[in-house]
């Protein structure tokens, strides 16, 4: 399978980052709100490592996705519309990064809409695209994103191109695959309690590792994705490391870098059939 990118190019780039800030902890522990340590590395992303980010894109010439939960909207306003001043895709990332698993159909329109309400509101965007919170999407997100006219998804794993995927009846939402060996989450979170263990990558081993990766994924002309945080990637070391990758990536003259919606719709403009996903019987 190959796919047809702008140009001539032989694979297509998206940087993207998923400002979770506190969100993810507290829609999984609300006590966690009572830590204040914790919530203070949270706070880390908005505060800090978002201008840091936006600082190193616009310093590199590059136009990135950036995954905004409503909850984290509402909080840190500044931060998100800083995001969309400065030319940056702003797409959906739920309400308060809550865990999808076990949400009837109509708690998962609930959130989608309340997240929806939320970038409307505080950046006055209508987000093309979705990434389901811890990347746990339902069998129900394709129908609920085309119902509310998402262009694309960027929350599955089984493929290195993009594809239509079936959402119902003659619709399609526009998949952009991720992984999570191309997340900063595995190699830089701790959060006592929480996630990790406190084995902290070396950034530019990190670096190295998706710098592989994408030569790979460039040999096969697919779509590499690479999904960071600003609480995480944010800090000054891990930027830096973060600066000569995008850099390099941006450097060459067959790769189409790109913010996730333009990606999309460019597959859209191909017309390829939708993909239909089951769901396993036991």
């Amino acid at each position: 399978m190959t796919t047809s990118w702008p140009g001539g190019a032989r694979c297509a780039v998206a940087f993207t980052f998923d400002v979770d800030a506190e969100s993810p902890l507290l829609a999984v522990r609300p006590d966690f709100a009572d830590r204040m340590t914790t919530m203070s590395q949270q706070a880390y992303g908005p505060e800090v490592g978002v201008p840091r980010l936006l600082g190193l894109l616009g310093g590199l010439g590059v136009r990135s996705t950036f995954f905004v939960p409503g909850f984290t909207a509402r909080r840190y306003p500044e931060a998100i519309r800083a995001i969309a001043a400065a030319g940056h895709e702003i797409a959906h990332h739920g309400y308060l990064h809550e865990p999808l698993t076990g949400k009837s159909v109509t708690e998962e329109a609930e959130l989608l809409d309340a997240g929806l309400a939320a970038l409307a509101e505080v950046a006055g965007v209508t987000p093309a695209g979705y990434r389901a919170p811890f990347w746990e999407a339902t069998w129900h997100t394709p129908a609920l994103l085309a119902d509310r006219g998402f262009l694309y998804d960027s929350s599955l794993m089984n493929s290195d191109h993009p594809y239509e995927l079936a959402a119902g009846l003659e619709r399609s939402v526009v998949e952009l695959p991720i992984s999570w060996g191309l997340d900063d989450w595995g190699q830089y979170c701790y959060v006592p309690e929480f996630s990790g263990n406190g084995m902290i990558a070396d950034p530019v081993a990190v670096c190295a590792m998706w710098r592989q990766d994408f030569e790979a994924m460039r040999e096969a002309g697919g779509l590499w994705i690479l999904t960071s945080h600003p609480f995480l990637t944010g800090r000054p070391g891990r930027a830096g490391a973060l600066r000569a990758l995008v850099e390099h990536v941006a450097a060459q003259p067959d790769v189409w870098v790109a913010p996730l919606a333009e990606i999309a719709a460019h597959v859209r403009s191909l017309g390829l059939p939708p993909r239909q996903l089951s769901k396993p019987v036991l």
